[in-house]
């Protein structure tokens, strides 16, 4: 429209001679023709760019099927420590009287490292030795009350422990005895050995000795036995008017036969008894019982004339004595056990605070601090588990904890390898192992990690402290045919570039197969390692064969070989960077 206007406006201002005239008519003709090539020249444009932007929407992304090594990761961050590292503490105060080592020596386990004066605990020490053979020596005797005790009451029935003739009973029913040392039940006499007093010449008296062995011949018969002289006395008596004589006390073994109806001489050698005396049963001890508590006799079992043996019953008590008497006795051995088990106790803590004056390198390795030596005083206040004296780690081994993700947590285990690499060694790369996995999850905005140790097999130049980066290696497939993860499609499928197919990819079942883009028939495979980058491909594709990539992010190139190493696929890690899943792909 405005180019009418204009060509109206030339026509009327050129309005004149015809020499103008002519002039218009070309200028007219100039400007028709070249409104006419710039609309072409836009048309052709318009064109270009949609059949450029059809071209761009049909491009069909490829790659080929890589042979390579596939792992399967995560990664974490940590800080080096040693595998073992102690502070050295003292418990108690005084003066250290001695320190043989110095910072950066080699201790071994056991090995003294500070000696301290013990001199303020000698009295205590002594004190609790002192109360202890105390408490032994009451034991013992409280263990001996106990048993016989236990014996003598024999279940409420004492018994007797000697053997003779009763006679004299001291004791009858209903009597309390006991708690004060032995008891005399009677006197006991016994015909197996009997007595015999003669009279001799006091000069004759004098002349023999006790002990000394006699001659024994009875009066009525002639016969002969052998006896002992058991007494003597000293006091001089006379008989038959006037006669100075000396009493002997013989002691004979009855052979059988003898009673207190027979009479007898003595003879000792050539001198013989100015008389003959009657045989009597010797009287040599009294019937007693050891009763270490007071009892309640119920029922006598002896009686005058009763001969008794060991184990003979003399008489029972009550019931309720005798159970009184066993927890008596009980409670005293009870009581003796306690205080001797306080006196053992004193005595084991005065030895462990007596080793506390003695500090030992609880491990093995390297001094790293010291920060007291021989001469220095530990104070009250400073001899607690807070103040140090030295510093020691175990270099043997490094370890550092990586922190992982409660997502991948399952998937870590003993023994699996670990490719660790420090800040500051760039380029070198150490080997390790995870040594343990951690139940004790730390939860922090809504996401809980694990404590994951792993201890370096080669510690080369690297120092407790120093920052590292850890690779977990979860899978490894080395020297196998992959493929980038979007080039596996639904059902284990992988479309195959129609020129690259064998026949025996070709028969395979891919009826699940939707979309194939032309030139392009779809295989099924088998998968082994699958990380976020890439599908190790353990059957059916070749190595070289060109498969198709499906919404692939890259540039409309056709083929996405040479690469290189390829990342691998960042899944979002836990807490101190841990979780890196599935990278480390393939070197080329």
């Amino acid at each position: 429209m405005k180019l009418l206007e204009k060509i109206n406006n030339i026509r009327s201002q050129s309005s004149g001679s015809p020499k103008r005239l002519k002039k218009r008519k070309k200028l007219i003709v100039l400007i028709v023709l070249v409104v006419l090539i710039a609309a072409v020249a836009f048309v052709i444009y318009r064109r270009q760019q949609s059949a450029a932007a059809q071209s761009s929407s049909t491009t069909v992304h490829t790659t080929t099927v890589q042979r390579g090594d596939v792992t399967n990761e995560m990664t974490s961050s940590g800080t080096l420590s040693p595998k073992d590292t102690y502070t050295i503490t003292s418990l108690v105060s005084g003066e250290i009287l001695s320190a043989d080592f110095e910072e950066g020596d080699q201790v071994t386990e056991d090995q003294v490292l500070y000696v301290i004066d013990q001199s303020d605990i000698t009295q205590d020490v002594d004190s609790a030795a002192r109360t202890l053979e105390t408490a032994q020596r009451s034991m013992e005797e409280a263990q001996t009350t106990y048993d016989k005790a236990i014996q003598n009451l024999g279940g409420g029935t004492v018994k007797s422990t000697q053997t003779g003739y009763v006679q004299n009973i001291s004791v009858s029913e209903g009597d309390t005895v006991g708690g004060q040392g032995e008891v005399t039940v009677a006197e006991l006499y016994n015909d197996s050995s009997m007595k015999l007093r003669v009279a001799f010449l006091n000069t004759d008296a004098d002349m023999l000795a006790v002990g000394q062995d006699v001659l024994v011949q009875l009066s009525d018969t002639g016969e002969q036995i052998a006896g002992r002289i058991e007494k003597k006395s000293d006091m001089l008596e006379t008989i038959n008017s006037g006669t100075l004589v000396k009493y002997i006390d013989v002691l004979v073994t009855n052979p059988g036969g003898l009673t207190s109806t027979d009479r007898a001489t003595v003879s000792v050698g050539e001198l013989t008894s100015v008389s003959d005396g009657t045989f009597e049963p010797y009287l040599s001890y009294s019937l007693k019982v050891e009763l270490p508590a007071e009892v309640k006799i119920d029922t006598m079992l002896i009686g005058e004339g009763s001969y008794v043996t060991e184990g003979t019953a003399l008489f029972t008590l009550t019931a309720d004595s005798y159970n009184d008497a066993i927890i008596e006795v009980e409670d005293a051995l009870t009581s003796a056990q306690n205080t001797l088990k306080e006196a053992e106790d004193r005595v084991s803590s005065m030895d462990d605070t007596v080793d506390k004056y003695t500090i030992t390198a609880p491990i093995s390795g390297q001094v790293i601090t010291k920060n007291m030596k021989a001469g220095d005083k530990i104070s009250d206040s400073s001899g607690s588990s807070t103040t140090s004296l030295a510093l020691i780690y175990d270099l043997s081994e490094l370890t550092f904890e990586m922190s992982i993700d409660e997502l991948d947590i399952s998937n870590i285990e003993v023994g699996q390898e670990v490719e660790v690499t420090a800040d500051a060694f760039e380029g070198v790369t150490y080997s390790g192992h995870v040594t343990n996995v951690s139940l004790a999850g730390t939860a922090s905005n809504g996401v809980t990690t694990y404590p994951v140790v792993v201890t370096l097999d080669e510690t080369g130049n690297l120092l407790p402290g120093m920052n590292v980066d850890g690779v977990i290696i979860l899978e490894k497939s080395e020297d196998t045919l992959y493929v980038p993860s979007s080039a596996v499609q639904r059902s284990n499928l992988v479309y195959v570039k129609n020129d690259s197919l064998t026949s025996d990819q070709v028969a395979a079942d891919t009826s699940s197969a939707v979309d194939i883009p032309d030139g392009f028939t779809a295989v099924q495979v088998e998968t082994g390692i699958i990380s976020n980058d890439y599908v190790e491909i353990l059957s059916g594709l070749s190595e070289g064969q060109t498969v198709y990539l499906k919404d692939t992010a890259t540039t409309t190139t056709t083929d996405m070989m040479g690469m290189g190493g390829m990342p691998g696929g960042d899944m979002g890690g836990g807490m101190g960077g841990g979780g890196n899943m599935g990278g480390g792909g393939p070197g080329f």
